[in-house]
């Protein structure tokens, strides 16, 4: 169970990465979407799961590594849109959401 303060800053973390991606995500997914799904941080606020939703992408994995190898430049950006609000930008990793996908699936299986 996280705290309120825990949800509290993976809402902030959340819209903050939301906003970043809107714009660098064009360097990353060319005519794709990159979506902020869900963030789940650490008790001590020092890691930061971020999970993200990719459309459309046939190999996810190759975008993931992709941002995975500029996450230092992300948390520098990050840290300059919530510095005032946090002391310390928590390290990020980056997982894909399949959550969508599985859905789909369901749904397929139960449809046919």
């Amino acid at each position: 169970m996280d705290s309120v303060r825990q949800n509290k800053v993976n809402s902030l973390l959340q819209k903050e990465l939301a906003a970043i991606f809107l714009v660098e995500g064009r360097n990353f997914l060319p005519g794709g979407i990159i979506t902020v799904s869900a963030v789940r941080t650490s008790p001590d606020l020092g890691i930061a799961k971020v999970f993200l939703s990719l459309f459309p992408v046939k190999d996810k994995k190759a975008v993931i590594d992709a941002i995975k190898e500029r996450t230092h430049k992300l948390r520098g950006q990050l840290g300059g849109r919530i510095g005032k609000q946090m002391r310390v930008v928590p390290e990020l990793l980056f997982y894909v959401d399949d959550s969508l996908d599985r859905a789909e699936e369901i749904t397929k299986l139960l449809k046919g």
